[in-house]
């Protein structure tokens, strides 16, 4: 029986683990943050947004794992700590290596766990989610089936991994194409998703001031992967919420343009409440968070599902 809990007990993480990666020109670092206590505990693979590394989004990755959760988060190779140049051959295929880390980790997870003192034994292997948020939110994307339409790397192919039963996509990109400003059409290539396969249960999370520069549509754009998408899905749209959420990319995070210490904890419980309702731990607190936000009431947010 899981010890995932409602109430949060101490942590201890422990970074960086490298795990071998021949062909990525380094290995993959990792950090693991894991409750001290418990056992069959839930885990949850955690990509970061472009540019940040596996020191970003505390308040996410602490949070979950206070809470019961094994939370793993890697380095993908755009982080600005790796520094990699815009004309390294890597570059245009950023996306499908993040996917890379994303599976090795899954690969690997015996030697993730036994590089923490204590937490042998106490994993769930079968109870996995994958979380991102924006860059990172297409790569969790495309472990549930979301597939990239990319010209420079051929026909959209199934990365999907049957391994992971669910995710969170936070502030994550919409269609491509005439959706796209020229800026991100020219740089971003991969930045071209098709939904239609996206048939793993996942929770959406959107800001409806979240303008970013690369759609011509607006705060709406980033609320495609829960429209377009078929399968069990749910929306939260945080009210007045920019890219940051309020402030979930870390605690002294300079891109937060959106400071808020109410919608961090609405997203917070949020998250905790569907990750161990879908990960089959309880689902009580997803009942109540559904009931609490379904009406529209809540100045912080609403909450959809399909």
């Amino acid at each position: 029986m899981t010890t995932s809990t409602m109430f949060p007990v101490p942590t201890v993480s422990v970074k960086p683990v490298l795990l071998p990666a021949p062909g990525r020109g380094t290995d993959l670092p990792v950090k693991i943050s894991a409750p001290v206590t418990g056992k069959d505990l839930p885990i949850v693979l955690l990509s970061h947004g472009y540019g940040s590394s596996l020191d970003g989004y505390g308040p996410l990755a602490d949070f979950w794992a206070a809470h019961g959760f094994v939370v793993v988060q890697p380095t993908h190779l755009d982080s600005r700590t790796v520094g990699l140049a815009p004309e390294d051959p890597r570059t245009r295929r950023l996306w499908r290596l993040r996917v890379e880390d994303l599976t090795r980790i899954l690969d690997r997870l015996d030697v993730l766990e036994a590089a923490v003192p204590g937490l042998a034994g106490r994993l769930d292997h079968g109870r996995i989610a994958v979380a991102g948020h924006s860059f990172g939110g297409q790569s969790a994307g495309i472990l549930l089936g979301l597939r990239v339409l990319d010209p420079g790397s051929g026909p959209a192919e199934d990365l999907s991994d049957s391994r992971v039963m669910a995710g969170v996509l936070l502030a994550t990109a919409g269609r491509g194409g005439s959706d796209l400003t020229p800026f991100a059409a020219e740089n971003f290539p991969w930045m071209n998703p098709d939904f239609a396969h996206m048939t793993t249960p996942a929770l959406v999370v959107a800001g409806d001031k979240d303008d970013l520069p690369l759609t011509v549509r607006g705060p709406e754009w980033t609320t495609d992967p829960y429209f377009l998408s078929p399968g069990k899905k749910s929306l939260l749209t945080l009210t007045g919420a920019e890219h940051s959420l309020g402030g979930i990319a870390g605690y002294d995070a300079r891109e937060t343009t959106d400071e808020h210490a109410g919608r961090v904890a609405l997203v917070q419980r949020v998250t905790r409440a569907y990750l161990r309702h879908t990960l089959g731990v309880e689902s009580s607190g997803w009942a109540a968070v559904q009931d609490a936000l379904g009406t529209g009431a809540d100045p912080l947010g609403h909450l959809a599902s399909k």
